[in-house]
Parts: C-alpha cells; structure tokens; sequence
C-alpha cells in the first residue's frame, strides 16, 4: 500500500525525468514524421519496451493548448483524445499531485482490447510559463483491476506545453509515453500502434484548440 509521501515522491521523480528526456537529444530514432509532428523512439530503461517522444508545434497560446490537455475530470481532453475514453479522480494527494484511473478505448481495429491505468499525475508550471502533466502507475485502494479491462501500466510519461519567444499564439508540445499495454499483445502490434497514434494525438490536439473560443 502506497503512502500519499510515495506517491509524492514518484511524481516528482517523474517531472524530473520529462525534463531530461526533453534535453537530451542523444539516442532517439524518427519513426514517424510530418508538417506538424516528429515522433521518435528510444529503448526504455523503465520497461522491455520503447519510451516514444513527440515534437510539434501547435497553432495557439499555451493556456488554450493546456486547456485541451490538463488531466482533469470532465476536462477536454476525454472529448478530442481517441485514447481517451474515461478519465476519474481516484484521490486528490496536494493541490497539483492526484491520482486518476483512465479508460481507453479498444484500439488497432479490436486487436488491443479496452485497458484502464491508475497513475499518479503532478503538474507543474515553471518560471519560462511552461506548464506539464506528468504520470506513472501506482496502485491505489480505490480502484484494483476490473473486469472488462485489461489493466495496463503508464511508466513514465506526460506532456510539456512550452511558450515560443514572440510567437504568443504558438505553443511547442513535448509528449512522452513508455506505456506496457498489458495482456498478449504482440510486440508488432505496439510497435506500429503508439507512432501513428501519437502522429493523430497531435492533429486532434491542434483541432481542439483551434476550435476553443478565445480564452
């Protein structure tokens, strides 16, 4: 059983870790690129599996892009994200650390069936006027594996939302994900999965925000 200092501490950790994946440039390999959005693949070091990292660009201020994106209940981000099914406060930990179960969708034309993932979530805002959401699993009381869903497990992961000097209506979006879908999936599957996924995140993230009145 997890204490509310444990999950503290893993969400710190990981806010720490974002930011390095963010600077550091070295071993990262294109799988998918576009106008709008590279993303790129490294081995993990959480997991026997790949940490993928998208880049882009995106038409509008940071607070409108956080808008779509922050991991709220109720929040945008259940409406425009196709991964995204259901997203439920588990426990509020301080004022920017929760712990939340998402519900995914089945994906892949049925081939990955619906998963849930319990993360703990920190956002954090930093002197520039960044602002990022970062997560990985825990366990919680609240919620143990259900039936219907195949219980998957985020290691490490987020998204930082970074003002661009002089350009006030244009947001750079950094996304991370290590995620173990779970179950018997083949490697293939998850392989082809999270690139073009990822690739689509971006196109209806853009959407989204486009389609926000001014804030």
């Amino acid at each position: 059983m997890e204490s509310a200092m444990d999950y503290e501490h893993k969400a710190k950790v990981v806010g720490d870790c974002l930011l390095s994946y963010k600077r550091d440039d070295s071993g990262w390999k294109v799988c998918k690129k576009s106008n709008d959005v590279a993303v790129s693949w490294r081995p993990s070091s959480e997991f026997p599996g790949n940490v993928y990292k998208g880049e882009g660009i995106v038409i509008g201020s940071p607070e409108k892009v956080w808008e779509c994106l922050k991991p709220v209940p109720n929040g945008l981000r259940v409406k425009w994200d196709n991964n995204v099914k259901r997203f439920e406060l588990l426990e509020q930990i301080t004022e920017d650390i929760s712990i939340c179960r998402t519900v995914t969708p089945s994906a892949a034309m049925g081939i990955i069936a619906p998963r849930d993932f319990v993360d703990v979530i920190l956002v954090k805002q930093y002197e520039d006027g960044s602002i990022s959401s970062n997560a990985t699993n825990v366990t919680h009381p609240g919620c143990p594996p259900q039936s219907g869903y195949v219980r998957g497990f985020n290691h490490r992961c987020g998204c930082i939302c970074v003002p661009i000097a002089g350009e006030p209506n244009k947001t750079q979006v950094f996304s991370f994900f290590q995620t173990d879908l779970g179950g018997l999936l083949p490697r293939s599957v998850v392989d082809s999965f999270f690139p073009s996924s990822m690739a689509e995140f971006y196109s209806n993230l853009a959407k989204a925000v486009k389609s926000l009145k001014d804030l």
